[in-house]
């Protein structure tokens, strides 16, 4: 069987990697995917916004089952391509990606449907977003997020009127986030644990994936501005039993069956960010697809075949397959270039690598890299740079390992959190 991977950051990475131990695989694509894929898979250069141009790429390849990675190839319809052609594909369509590809249709889908989320408000202009502001409709801190995709960075959280304003003004002036911020959405501050729940769908069955954790900001402590993930945990114990039963049935089944009454057919993966509040769970928001960098720690846990999972979203009969995940517990942290989320200088020659994956348990998936043809030394070519993994039977074993790795890697500017599953 030959598999196409859509996408070229970490995640794509622990992708190819899980789909590169199953049996039934020859042959890995990834496309576009980075010089740390390339040790798994062959990578063809892509267009990860050209929907159609992605299905004849499949074509001409030969694949037998493509799994997307990234949210604009969902978003730009690829589902909907690769249907039309008749080709097996894991991710939403279009009108499901809408989940994701605007804050605003989420928000009021939400809305629409009772499911428990923060109180928010809808901003068309600057003048709309002044108003509520002076009138503290929604008090302050106060949640800011672009309605579009902004890779992570669409979102701020402003502690007072000064800054509240001024992240306005940056996506709907400056317009620093292109027309992701065109409109924008005012929400309430939630406060409470956060967490990740996954899950797998076929469109009418659920299987829910292990609990995870994602660590956002920048800096140690949960300071600085948000990223698009600077590490992750997974463990048996990070939920209990009971918790996740109710997020099962007051959360995820009601966003499938609201799904369902708007005929929407949803296959694949949905990521439901969630803050755990006194009054309750509450969605911070949903994703149309595998976490970053989640899922770095939750492919390590999978025992099941990936590819048996996929072909069973792909093909409806999730309900037949039972998915079995390990009791260890796992660990992420992400190197990241320095000066990152803002601007950064790439091109950093990375030392240390084999050193790192020689620790007990440790993987090191390649987030953005690139390889210098003469030397064949890797580079950095992205803000974050490595997932350094590690698991353990404990999360203070698979913590301690992932550190010991990370402090073997060396590149110019690196920065990283020293605090990542440390709760």
């Amino acid at each position: 069987m030959k598999v196409l991977v859509l996408g070229g950051g970490g995640r794509e990475a622990a992708l190819v990697w899980k789909l590169h131990q199953s049996p039934r695989v020859s042959q890995v694509f990834c496309a576009p995917g980075n010089a740390g894929i390339a040790q798994h898979a062959k990578c063809v250069e892509a267009d990860l916004k050209r929907p159609e141009k992605l299905a004849q790429l499949a074509l001409e390849l030969g694949i037998d089952l493509t799994i997307c990675g990234p949210e604009v190839s969902l978003v730009a319809g690829a589902a909907d391509a690769f249907a039309r052609h008749r080709l097996k594909f894991v991710g939403p369509s279009r009108a499901a990606a809408q989940l994701e590809g605007s804050k605003v249709f989420s928000k009021e889908f939400m809305s629409r449907h009772h499911i428990p989320t923060a109180m928010f408000s809808v901003c068309d202009s600057v003048e709309a977003a002044e108003d509520i502001l002076t009138n503290n409709f929604h008090g302050f801190p106060i949640v800011i997020k672009a309605d579009g995709l902004a890779a992570g960075k669409g979102v701020v959280i402003a502690q007072d009127l000064a800054e509240a304003r001024a992240a306005v003004q940056m996506m709907m002036v400056e317009k620093k986030l292109g027309e992701a911020g065109s409109r924008i959405l005012l929400e309430e501050c939630l406060t409470g644990h956060e967490t990740s729940f996954l899950i797998f769908t076929d469109g009418r069955t659920i299987r829910p994936l292990p609990p995870a954790r994602d660590y956002k900001r920048i800096f140690d402590h949960d300071e600085g501005p948000n990223t698009g993930g600077m590490g992750s945990v997974s463990a048996p114990g990070l939920l209990d039993e009971y918790l996740q039963g109710k997020l099962l049935r007051k959360i995820a089944e009601p966003t499938l069956a609201a799904l369902q009454a708007e005929g929407i057919v949803y296959r694949g993966v949905l990521y439901i960010g969630l803050m755990l509040t006194e009054a309750g769970p509450r969605v911070l928001e949903y994703n149309v697809r595998l976490g970053d960098p989640e899922t770095q720690v939750l492919l390590p846990r999978l025992k099941t075949d990936l590819v048996d999972i996929c072909e069973a979203i792909a093909d409806g009969t999730l309900d037949q397959l039972n998915i079995e995940w390990s009791d260890e517990a796992a660990v992420c942290v992400v190197m990241a270039s320095g000066g990152y989320p803002n601007t950064y200088t790439p091109d950093q020659p990375i030392s240390g690598l084999k050193d790192a994956c020689q620790v007990s348990g440790v993987h090191v998936f390649h987030a953005g890299t690139s390889r210098d043809d003469l030397t064949g030394k890797y580079l950095t070519a992205g803000g974050r740079v490595l997932g350094v993994t590690a698991t353990g039977q404990t999360v203070a074993t698979a913590r301690e390992r992932a550190y010991t790795a990370v402090s073997k890697i060396q590149f110019s500017g690196q920065q990283f959190r020293q605090d990542i599953a440390l709760e």
